[in-house]
């Protein structure tokens, strides 16, 4: 599948003490994206069946953005998923074409009438592979 992408302007409210921004606010806009795409590309039935939450983040801060820049995120799954886990990569590029933050993410898929992980379907996972 085509990576997916959109673009984030940061907010004054983003900025932290040394005028870019926070750190914890990338960690938001990595769950945004992610949750993004995963809104735009999973069948309805499945967004509705389930829901994914965060076991790891691996972040590199490469540059900071100041209020009012834009960043492009691109997103994309990793390898065929692992049980319940599925790594999703994010790369923030400036408008310059560097990148400014990277990510891996791994996630696990939970059954929301349960309330338990499961195994990533295959119908889940053809979506995004």
């Amino acid at each position: 599948m085509t990576p997916y992408e959109m673009t984030i302007t940061a907010q004054a409210a983003d900025i932290d003490e040394l005028g870019h921004v926070n750190n914890a606010v990338w960690v938001r806009w990595i769950q945004d994206v992610a949750t993004a795409h995963w809104a735009a590309a999973a069948d309805p039935a499945h967004v509705d069946a389930y829901v994914w939450v965060v076991i790891r983040h691996e972040i590199d801060y490469l540059r900071g953005i100041t209020e009012g820049e834009t960043v492009t995120a691109r997103t994309w799954v990793g390898d065929a998923p692992k049980g319940a886990r599925f790594d999703r990569h994010i790369e923030f590029t400036g408008a310059d074409g560097k990148p400014r933050v990277r990510s891996r993410t791994t996630w696990a898929i939970i059954d929301r009438t349960t309330g338990r992980p499961l195994r990533v379907p295959a119908e889940v996972a053809a979506r995004f592979l």
